[in-house]
């Protein structure tokens, strides 16, 4: 049986004050690595910007970035829903046909083989150059994750629960919803997870591409890249990573509030 019983102290600890403090000596280290190739070996500090120049450089910037973290974070979440829907539908036909999924499960594991930078200017050049370009491409790339998973959970049931239902004369539809759909939860969560991080990819690939149309963090890393702008491309760099942070810790504290609240119920049910 689940417990999700913790100390509050050591979640605390656990949760934040660790990796801060990891944070924190990463910076450490980053400054004195740009000192050493700096002051020691002499290059050319403007190939090396430190924290404190990459900080600078993100305040003066800060209304671009802004803008252009809420448009790259608007295509992701976008794509990411959009694989949500039609990865889940896509594994519950896979786990009612093993035809069908030895059938097309390898095309969906072209999914994950092809490069995305080789599909972002086929779909940008066929569909535009829009917003709905780049949700799309983000789509494609967090897409294989969800299938899989999902479909994993979905197949990976108790074959005693399985026959319980069946000796009740449980219809399929009652199979897929009342065992199959909960049982899968947790892979499903776990999935929407990994995609998360895929899906921003994407969609940052996808401004790359863009010559024209909305300027979002990929637009701003190509611009930053010509004209040669380190400490600002650093800065750019280092929102796209936070923006992937944050939408990895929100996706993981839903899933943690679902899970909580599926095996609260189950225990609840359980009890009486």
């Amino acid at each position: 049986m689940p417990s999700f019983n913790s100390s509050p102290g050591n979640s605390i600890v656990s949760s934040w004050l660790m990796p801060v403090a990891v944070l924190l000596l990463m910076i450490g280290l980053w400054q004195g690595l740009v000192t050493f190739l700096v002051q020691v070996r002499g290059l050319n500090a403007a190939l090396f910007p430190g924290p404190v120049a990459v900080l600078e450089a993100g305040w003066l910037m800060r209304g671009d970035l802004c803008q252009a973290t809420l448009l790259t974070a608007a295509a992701a979440v976008t794509g990411l829903s959009l694989s949500i829907i039609i990865g889940t539908a896509t594994a519950f036909v896979f786990s009612q046909s093993s035809i069908v999924r030895r059938a097309l499960y390898p095309y969906a594991v072209l999914l994950q083989t092809i490069p995305i930078i080789a599909i972002a200017p086929i779909v940008i050049l066929t569909l535009g150059r829009g917003f709905q370009s780049i949700a799309l491409v983000s789509c494609i790339i967090s897409l294989f994750p969800i299938i899989t998973n999902t479909t994993t959970g979905l197949l990976l049931i108790d074959p005693d629960l399985v026959d319980l239902f069946r000796l009740n004369r449980a219809t399929r539809l009652q199979l897929l919803i009342k065992l199959r759909m909960p049982s899968s939860l947790p892979y499903l969560i776990s999935g929407i997870r990994i995609a998360s991080g895929s899906a921003i990819v994407g969609a940052i690939v996808g401004e790359f591409f863009l010559s024209a149309g909305p300027t979002g963090l990929g637009s701003l890393i190509q611009g930053k890249v010509a004209s040669f702008n380190m400490p600002e491309l650093y800065a750019i760099v280092v929102v796209a990573t936070l923006l992937g942070t944050v939408v990895f810790g929100v996706i993981t504290m839903l899933g943690e509030w679902l899970l909580k609240r599926w095996f609260g119920m189950s225990l609840e049910g359980r009890g009486r």
